[in-house]
């Protein structure tokens, strides 16, 4: 049977031991909908609440919440129990609470998420071999994610993605995987291997699909996008600020983003996801679409990326047709024109230009 993980909003009246109260009602009547209440996650802090059902759909949940206590969730996904459980550490209640079944459960659900990439493009999507440099890097990394008490919740051979319970132990940990980083690079290697470490935080049910799905997203945007090599969110620098009496974060290390950045950095991926293989989108629709002028886009990307919106557009084209080479998703030609280029021989000019191979070569020698 499907697992849900459902979200309610607290009124400011309502206490933990209130929500406990309604867990409770629900298990006494969950039978008569078919669902089973596995255990729920209180925040007092936040006004948030989220409890983890098993359940037959949707509607089982609704009907099962209005029947027990009339407090119908706010947004509703499936989850993955496994998945929940490395985020969130516990897919069942407290055994104390199973001694006392009253007792208020007053763990949050909140969570800092960090993502890491550790190689360019091309060499992530190969992603064959364990190199000398991935176990090296894994192992140091692995001994980070221990100390700080990180969670991994997936990881391949150059990606992870880990949840932290506080924003101290995630930006340590970041600082830490920073600075073992370049003792495990080989030196003939460095030109294409890189690190790049969002870091952002939420709530497990939000706006974007999937568990966290939008604490991954903006912290995978700050990996793809940002050119800076440690990137924060604006709600983890006022957490890690709150949690270290007002310690200053070193620039020359880490970025903050601004609010405004996010929004923009969130703005920029959506549209260019949904625009990247038109051979209509250029410069002119993107900036007239996200509602800036020319120079205004190009600052604010340049300050962002590094990256001048002709070069972002291009780049992530390409990024894109290597993955659909790579899938074995068409000829040259026809992944050309379904990455918006007009001219396979452009596109090959270009893909040359920044893998340093041509695309033809590149079938030979990792496809073929």
């Amino acid at each position: 049977m499907p697992i849900f993980m459902d979200r309610h909003e607290i009124p400011t009246d309502l206490t933990a031991e209130h929500v406990a109260q309604m867990h409770q009602a629900d298990l006494k009547v969950q039978h008569l909908f078919d669902c089973k209440g596995m255990t729920y996650w209180c925040d007092e802090k936040r006004r948030t609440a989220f409890c983890l059902i098993e359940a037959p759909n949707e509607q089982a949940i609704q009907k099962m919440h209005d029947h027990a206590h009339g407090d119908l969730p706010h947004s509703i996904i499936e989850v993955d129990a496994h998945i929940v459980e490395s985020f969130l550490g516990r897919i069942e209640d407290p055994q104390d609470v199973e001694q006392a079944l009253m007792n208020a459960i007053t763990d949050p659900a909140f969570r800092v998420i960090m993502v890491i990439e550790t190689s360019n493009y091309l060499n992530r999507v190969e992603a064959n071999q364990f190199s000398i440099f991935t176990q090296k890097f894994h192992n140091s990394a692995s001994k980070a994610f221990k100390q700080f008490s990180g969670n991994v919740v997936n990881k391949d051979n150059n990606t992870y993605l880990v949840s932290f319970k506080t924003v101290t132990d995630a930006v340590l940990c970041a600082l830490k995987i920073q600075y073992n980083f370049k003792y495990v690079t080989p030196k003939h290697e460095s030109f294409n291997r890189r690190l790049k470490i969002g870091i952002s935080s939420g709530a497990p049910v939000a706006k974007k699909a999937g568990i966290f799905g939008d604490a991954i997203a903006l912290a995978t945007h700050m990996c793809e996008v940002v050119k800076d090599q440690v990137v924060i969110s604006s709600e983890v620098a006022t957490y890690y600020d709150k949690e270290n009496n007002s310690a200053i974060i070193d620039e020359e290390l880490i970025r903050s983003l601004h609010p405004e950045e996010e929004k923009f950095l969130t703005e920029l991926m959506e549209y260019t996801e949904a625009n990247w293989n038109k051979p209509s989108f250029n410069v002119a629709t993107f900036s007239k679409d996200m509602g800036y002028s020319k120079s205004q886009l190009y600052r604010k990307l340049m300050n962002l990326s590094g990256k001048s919106p002709n070069n972002f557009i291009r780049e992530f084209r390409l990024h894109k047709a290597l993955s659909l080479l790579h899938s074995q998703k068409g000829s040259i030609a026809e992944v050309a024109y379904e990455s918006g280029f007009n001219s396979p021989t452009y596109f090959s000019k270009c893909f040359l230009n920044t893998y340093g191979i041509l695309p033809s070569k590149y079938i030979q020698q990792h496809i073929a």
